[in-house]
């Protein structure tokens, strides 16, 4: 398991990088490094581990070969699991082993609380995972992953901008927004909305 290939996913704000070792035919295992640390952190490890398995490490976005976020957007620990959710749905994985070191393992953790349907087992080295107050898990579980959900859905298909006539453009905010008045409405749209011949 010495050799590797490096791997490329297009994202929105450019590419995730990875490296992969062993046969992608083998028993899927994602491999998420610590703070501040990349793909590398695997290179000792991957060789003495069994060899029916296909790992990919990945390097979180602004690290490695990844692309940064853009200026002025932070790293929040949900954006590294979006991060890997978009891996997964690359790579078309349905159901994988996940091994976090550090701060790979609180995003593995989190992943895991997210999506449990589509993890085998966890692995964490030098690692908590993810500890949430038990009065808290329901309402975050809903939230986030509908959160990823969503914005996944939306990066698959390219936005095609609707065109209606400014009557319709007002009904619409007006519907969407229970709390607003038609003048108030059509105040907002002469700076919210842009005309096209189409509308």
């Amino acid at each position: 398991l010495g050799m590797f290939s490096e791997l490329k996913f297009l994202v929105p704000w450019g590419h995730v990088a990875a490296k992969a070792w062993g046969h992608s035919e083998g028993h899927p295992v994602l491999c998420l490094h610590g703070w501040l640390d990349n793909a590398n952190t695997f290179d000792k490890l991957i060789p003495l581990l069994p060899r029916d398995c296909y790992y990919v490490a990945m390097d979180f976005s602004g690290h490695g070969l990844s692309s940064h976020r853009p200026a002025g957007c932070p790293y929040h620990f949900l954006d590294y699991v979006t991060d890997v959710r978009r891996v997964v749905a690359a790579l078309q994985w349905r159901r994988f082993t996940l091994m976090g070191h550090s701060m790979g393992g609180a995003v593995a953790g989190m992943f895991c609380f997210l999506y449990p349907e589509m993890v085998d087992k966890l692995i964490l080295l030098e690692s908590l995972g993810f500890l949430l107050a038990p009065e808290d898990t329901e309402a975050w579980l809903k939230s986030k992953r509908k959160v990823i959900d969503r914005l996944l859905s939306l990066e698959a298909k390219p936005p095609t901008p609707k065109a209606r006539s400014p009557e319709a453009a007002l009904q619409r905010l007006l519907e969407a927004n229970s709390h607003l008045t038609a003048e108030g409405g059509a105040i907002l749209l002469q700076r919210g909305a842009t005309e096209t011949p189409a509308g």
